[in-house]
């Protein structure tokens, strides 16, 4: 399959997870999160603007975060203009973001970037029970 996400030409990675053991790399992670992702996981103030199309939209914090829980490493934020931040992940030297493609042919600028907390970002609880649902249908999705 060609994917078309930031980082998908880098080598695949195993989980560190058992929970998530069934999951074979990153891209088979992407192949199940595009039949989780929907638009109550997506953030509410661009849920008008999510489509089957655009999946990846308003997705970004909680599937690095979910990523980070399958695989390790660290969850790190390009500022965008609006004042937030476009999550992805690194994971030893490899650098990929799942979501990426809800940016077009924009490309981000992925070494402007600073560390995530994932207790910053959960402060905001319908973030958080965002994070929750689309880890809870990911692990039915494995069983």
């Amino acid at each position: 399959m060609n994917y078309r996400f930031f980082g998908s030409a880098t080598p695949p990675l195993v989980p560190n997870n058992p929970a998530f053991a069934r999951i074979r790399d990153q891209y088979h992670l992407y192949d199940l999160l595009c039949h989780t992702w929907c638009a109550e996981t997506c953030a509410p103030r661009l849920r008008k603007e999510w489509s089957s199309e655009n999946k990846t939209l308003g997705q970004c914090s909680i599937t690095a975060f979910l990523v980070q829980d399958i695989f390790g490493g660290e969850v790190y934020g390009v500022p965008l203009p609006d004042g937030n931040f476009h999550c992805f992940n690194k994971v030893g030297n490899i650098i990929f973001d799942l979501t990426s493609e809800q940016f077009g042919n924009v490309r981000l600028d992925y070494q402007n970037a600073t560390l995530q907390k994932r207790e910053t970002h959960f402060e905001k609880e319908e973030k958080y029970l965002r994070y929750l649902r689309l880890k809870e249908a990911l692990l039915r999705k494995l069983d």
